[in-house]
């Protein structure tokens, strides 16, 4: 372990020898900050570790099965560790580099002790300017091949001369502390793979960049095998090396004499692969590595708009890139802003597997697990140098859209339970003055979006209101009754007297507010449960005049116009906002409506809260929602607005869901997909519709429920409701032309 020293990094080897072929070997393996384990010269983990940590001090740990990889006889184990050594918007730094196991095989411990060979890796070293930006912990990679220290991860290695490893304690002493189990799977590690432009690549460098094309933006590691003379400096950066105008990451190799390779293993995410060697090397193969989060994407949506079509697929590619240690963008700060998280957690129900769905979970309990002694909740965390609080995003984050929204699709009660009580200290922190209205909170930033024209009194009170319903829900679950009643009385006083002090007759303005009228507010009065139905339409108004929100906050706003039942147009809007992202180029979704210069915050072309039009395509075109915690009873209403057809399909807690429409002038075709153990109610529309079959026998006509069916509870205005069981159902509602309203 080294203190005060930082991007250092060391390798471990040791030698165990087994009388058999074990049944059962696991290893429990923690470090600051990343690692790669080696059995017998075979890669069995590739980027272990997450950044630090589950709580401002401690530390996770992963758990790695081993039983395939070792042998009977001598076995090596052989572990390169890079340690940081320094905070970031994403990583709290222990302070000493470290390196802990403990492996359980057929019951005999080994454990990490001074038997154990370890030094410094006296190849890798330290680049030039630039260096990643402030917000980054980890660094560029630079590794000069003529200090390498040859097969050191193979089993014939000779390792005499190197020195026992220093032994500081066992866990939970420092760096470590407490060892916390990963709660996320390691990473999906494809092979090596050729770019996209292989036959366009040359056989000998001529001194100038070398672009290969990747086949979207996805994270991945670079790979170069090479003949060169020794001393030759090749530089590998990704088209994003820039991304949100300041610098990420690059590696940098300095050659050996002769045939060589090289794979720089910490992630690079990017369309292109850019890399620039000196005149005359001989370029046997450049390939890449993807890494990923380990889930399958099972959602899909196709409808009969190729636009949003598109746009549905890159808000997948948005978020894919997103997911790693922490929901959080790739390159400028790889940090977990819930704010974004809160959108993004949708994009991950709706189209990953189940195993996605413990990022979430990891989300959730990071921010209530590093909430301040004061109460204040603040992300992004894990963080070494951040602690500033945003409130709104807070706000957002621990209310309808956040964590409730995971309670909602997972049905998972633990998660909320130990949630509760960070959710109710940061409510305290949260008062009403004498209007009934919120008192202003600036918290450590006072930022409400990206973007001008905030009505920031309209947009707060709203987004407090949300969060009281919420807690008021979670008091219900863990029976806290006193705090039931006084989130109620909060939420009273709020809805008393928000129309009285902001409505104006045609849209919501706070007193002194000069700037256009705000979009953001008037979505969250909408889908908070504040603005009255009839106001819907003078709000509609507002949102065809109104362009303020950044992505962030746009999602929001269509969501609200869903909400109001006028899915045309939501829709029209949404095509007028993503129009520019849709057609260009890029694979993936910018932080704001332009890249560079012209985006917020630096300009991100990679930014998981633009994603928002994926659920919102998913939970009210298609019309699937949870009625019931984790799907136990769901609901399916189409909202068509101008789309033929359209189709969804996702992986719920309960299995596959599926809800497909398709118009003609006869009427309408719905069909679902209700899986095992879940109940489905099908929200048909009642407009001109004179009767309803169900997979092919009459169940409503001329407003009466025929054939057993009768009116289930859930049922809305402008709805025919049925209750159906787990199967597969198609429901035709048949139009009466004469009284049809075009």
């Amino acid at each position: 372990m080294l203190k005060n020293d930082i991007n250092v990094w060391q390798v471990f080897r040791k030698e165990i020898d087994l009388p058999d072929r074990p049944q059962c070997a696991v290893a429990r393996i923690a470090v600051d900050s990343k690692y790669w384990l080696w059995i017998n010269g075979k890669m069995v983990v590739y980027e272990g570790g997450l950044k630090r940590g589950p709580d401002p001090k401690n530390t996770y740990f992963d758990v790695v099965d081993l039983s395939r990889h070792l042998k009977k006889g001598k076995n090596t184990i052989a572990v390169l560790a890079w340690y940081w050594g320094k905070d970031g918007f994403s990583h709290k730094n222990s302070g000493v580099a470290g390196f802990v196991a403990d492996f359980d095989i057929d019951g005999k411990k080994i454990g990490t002790d001074d038997a154990w060979k370890a030094m410094r890796h006296t190849a890798y070293g330290n680049t030039g300017a630039p260096h990643p930006n402030y917000r980054l912990s980890d660094d560029n990679i630079h590794f000069d091949a003529r200090n390498d220290i040859g097969p050191w991860i193979s089993s014939g290695y000779d390792d005499s001369k190197w020195p026992n490893a220093i032994v500081y304690g066992k866990p939970p002493v420092a760096p470590w502390h407490q060892l916390v189990e990963r709660p996320i799977p390691l990473w999906k590690v494809s092979p090596l793979r050729r770019y996209e432009n292989l036959k366009g690549i040359p056989k000998v460098s001529k001194g100038e960049s070398i672009v290969a094309k990747l086949p979207l933006n996805i994270t991945i590691s670079p790979y170069l095998k090479i003949k060169a003379p020794a001393g030759l400096v090749i530089d590998m950066r990704t088209d994003n090396y820039n991304g949100g105008s300041e610098f990420n990451y690059r590696a940098e190799y300095v050659t050996k004499e002769g045939v060589q390779e090289f794979e720089s293993l910490a992630y690079l995410n990017g369309h292109e692969m850019i890399y620039t060697m000196p005149k005359g090397v001989e370029i046997l193969e450049l390939a890449y590595r993807e890494t990923k989060y380990d889930t399958e994407f099972v959602g899909s949506f196709q409808s009969s708009d190729p636009f949003l079509d598109r746009l549905w697929l890159k808000c997948r590619n948005t978020m894919n890139v997103n997911m790693r240690d922490a929901i959080q963008d790739p390159d400028r700060e790889r940090a977990q802003w819930w704010g974004d998280a809160a959108i993004v957690q949708g994009e991950i129900l709706h189209s990953c597997d189940v195993k996605a769905h413990a990022l979430i979970k990891k989300a959730i309990d990071n921010l209530v697990d590093w909430q301040k002694d004061d109460g204040v909740l603040y992300s992004p965390v894990p963080a070494g140098s951040w602690d500033r609080e945003l409130p709104g995003q807070m706000l957002a984050s621990i209310g309808r859209y956040g964590f409730w929204y995971y309670y909602r699709y997972t049905g998972d009660m633990a998660t909320i339970k130990h949630a509760y009580p960070a959710v109710k200290r940061y409510l305290d922190l949260w008062k009403l003055g004498p209007d009934g209205l919120l008192v202003h909170r600036p918290g450590g930033w006072d930022w409400g979006d990206w973007g001008d024209n905030i009505d920031r009194p309209v947009l707060d009170n709203a987004l407090l209101y949300q969060a009281l319903g919420t807690a008021v829900d979670m008091a219900k679950i863990v029976g806290d009754q006193v705090a039931i009643s006084k989130y109620q009385n909060m939420m009273k006083s709020i809805d008393d007297n928000y129309d009285r002090v902001f409505w104006t007759g045609t849209s919501y303005r706070s007193e002194g507010f000069k700037g256009l009228t705000d979009d953001r507010g008037h979505a969250w009065a909408v889908i908070s449960g504040l603005a009255k139905q009839q106001y819907y339409p003078a709000i509609k108004k507002v949102f065809e005049t109104s362009f303020n929100s950044s992505p962030y906050m746009e999602k929001y706003v269509m969501e609200s116009l869903f909400k109001m039942n006028y899915p045309d147009a939501a829709l029209t809007r949404m095509k007028q906002r993503y129009q520019k992202m849709v057609e260009s180029p890029l694979t993936t979704l910018w932080e704001g409506w332009g890249v560079g210069k012209e985006g917020y915050g630096g300009g991100s072309y990679n930014h998981g809260w633009s994603g928002g039009p994926l659920t919102l395509l998913m939970e009210y075109v298609c019309g699937i929602s949870p009625l019931e915690p984790g799907f136990v009873k769901f609901q399916v209403s189409p909202q068509p607005g101008h789309l033929v057809n359209a189709s969804a399909s996702f992986e719920s807690v309960k299995g596959t869901i599926r809800s497909s429409f398709e118009r003609s002038s006869e009427g309408i075709q719905v069909k679902v997909t209700v899986p095992a153990s879940s109940n489905a109610v099908v929200l048909m529309p009642s407009q001109a519709v004179k009767r309803i079959k169900i997979n092919g026998t009459l169940a409503w006509e001329n407003g009466n429920y025929l054939n057993g069916h009768k009116k289930p509870s859930e049922v809305v205005e402008s709805r025919i409701g049925f209750e159906v069981a787990a199967g597969e159902w198609k429901f035709i509602a048949e139009v009466d032309h004469l009284n049809r309203r075009e």
